[in-house]
């Protein structure tokens, strides 16, 4: 077993088109590492208009905030614009923004979120028109929406691994485990 310690929490907001894999990967990587999951969407359908949704989840997060724990995010990130603005709010706090990329392609997207219902094709449309793929300025951790949770936790990890230990090729870890550690440590094997 190997602990990997950030220096800083993280705030890692999920990028990707609709159907791409964001939210299944979002909530198992949260839930392996006892992190808060954060889920805009799920938010917003229990407000009663999109001021309202806003509110709450700024409510939210600046709560989890005070926390200081490493957390995930979900929910506009389609543009670098909200982005950038996560980003400035994150090292606001104390965070370390991490941009995680959830690469599909738009026909195995637009199959999966029509399966689903979870989107109109229009809706569908609409979201692929304003969608802005992040910018390498923005130093995403590319991982590939078809690939298990296994491997793209890996590739996660490995980013945080370097970035905790950067000269320390041996820390890089293999197999995230299904441990309840602390706020600011993740266990790997």
């Amino acid at each position: 077993m190997k602990s990997l310690r950030l220096a800083r929490p993280h705030a890692i907001m999920m990028v990707g088109i609709p159907g791409s894999g964001k939210s299944f990967f979002a909530a198992k990587f949260a839930s392996t590492f006892g992190a808060p999951y954060i889920d805009s969407l799920a938010i917003e359908s229990h407000a009663k208009d999109p001021t309202a949704a806003g509110a709450l989840i700024a409510m939210v997060v600046n709560e989890i905030a005070k926390t200081n724990q490493t957390f995930v995010f979900e929910g506009n990130s389609d543009t670098r614009v909200r982005r950038t603005e996560f980003a400035r709010w994150a090292r606001s706090k104390g965070y370390q923004p991490l941009f995680v990329w959830v690469q599909v392609d738009e026909a195995t997207g637009r199959a999966r979120t029509m399966k689903t219902n979870h989107l109109s094709k229009d809706e569908f449309e609409a979201i692929m028109r304003d969608f802005s793929a992040p910018h390498t300025d923005e130093k995403p951790v590319v991982i590939s929406g078809k690939h298990t949770y296994a491997s793209q936790a890996k590739v996660v990890l490995s980013h945080l691994s370097r970035e905790s230990h950067p000269d320390d090729t041996a820390s890089r870890p293999v197999i995230p485990t299904q441990s309840r550690p602390s706020s600011r440590t993740i266990t790997v094997r």
